[in-house]
């Protein structure tokens, strides 16, 4: 819904391979934790909006799955939501880690045609001589993109890079309230910081073969009660998930609530059980179970 006016608005997904930062990105303009945030490739699996008021413009930042395939029902939602991105973007933010070569932004080229600005991340590994020098293999594609921006997200200085969004966004006017911050739900975002602490907390193979079920989300005036379920597809990946004792669940389940409860501001209750549901991810019921609808 168009409630406020602005000179300038507009969608810009954010595009990258696994790993590039995109997350941390949004997170760190927005300066607040919406977006999982994880090192291990292929933890954001849909599509969300991140909403920035900047100067007299609103920018929907469009997060997205990286650019990747392996085949199962899940990855093909993941690049469709990713599709999905570039049609609704008047813009689009190439990512690429400075450590890179071209080759990610070779294959972008050659695929899309929307107009974009490389944005280079991670910066600070590298000296000022060293990031010339990464930042010239660029050169060759200068007549593609509309500017070249590095960036650093631990510094959290994104003037640079706004301002060249804005000079790109098209006149109209807002499409969110200024005040809103995210399209998730407060439930959908409990949903995603469970599962970063499952990417944060378990060995490497068992996040991509789990998810989240929120059964129930209660709000009260000192606390909030959060019912939930993590799902997996093996017996063997349930057990790694519960640990010892029930270590790891505890582990995953304080990780989960100390998020949970800076987000929200106030204490929360978390209740996590563990399932298995075998081949989730190659299931087009049981994926619009965990909300990845077609």
């Amino acid at each position: 819904m168009r409630r406020a006016t602005s000179s300038k608005a507009g969608f810009v997904a954010v595009i990258g391979r696994t790993n590039a930062g995109k997350s941390t990105l949004i997170n760190a303009i927005l300066k607040e934790r919406i977006a999982l945030v994880s090192h291990k490739a292929g933890a954001t699996r849909k599509r969300q909006k991140a909403i920035v008021t900047y100067k007299d413009a609103q920018i929907v930042l469009i997060d997205t799955p990286g650019i990747e395939k392996r085949g199962r029902k899940l990855d093909e939602f993941m690049q469709k939501e990713m599709m999905r991105s570039l049609q609704e973007a008047d813009l689009v933010y190439f990512l690429a880690d400075m450590a890179d070569d071209t080759a990610a932004y070779e294959r972008f080229l050659a695929v899309c045609r929307l107009p974009h600005i490389v944005v280079l991340t991670k910066m600070d590994n590298f000296t000022l001589q060293e990031r010339l020098r990464r930042i010239a293999r660029y050169q060759p594609f200068s007549a593609r993109f509309l500017g070249l921006v590095p960036i650093s997200a631990k510094r959290g200085d994104f003037a640079a890079l706004l301002e060249e969004t804005v000079k790109h966004l098209p006149e109209h006017p807002f499409y969110y309230d200024p005040d809103e911050l995210t399209d998730l739900s407060v439930r959908e975002i409990c949903k995603e910081m469970i599962r970063e602490a499952l990417f944060d907390k378990l060995s490497d193979e068992v996040p991509y073969s789990a998810d989240v079920i929120v059964d129930s989300f209660s709000e009260g005036q000192r606390i909030d009660k959060i019912y939930a379920r993590v799902v997996v597809e093996k017996e063997s990946q349930k057990a790694i998930v519960i640990g010892s004792g029930g270590s790891a669940i505890k582990r995953v389940g304080s990780r989960s609530r100390e998020m949970i409860e800076r987000f929200l501001g106030k204490k929360v209750f978390l209740s996590l059980s563990v399932e298995i549901m075998e081949n989730w991810r190659n299931g087009t019921i049981n994926l619009a179970k965990f909300g990845y609808d077609s």
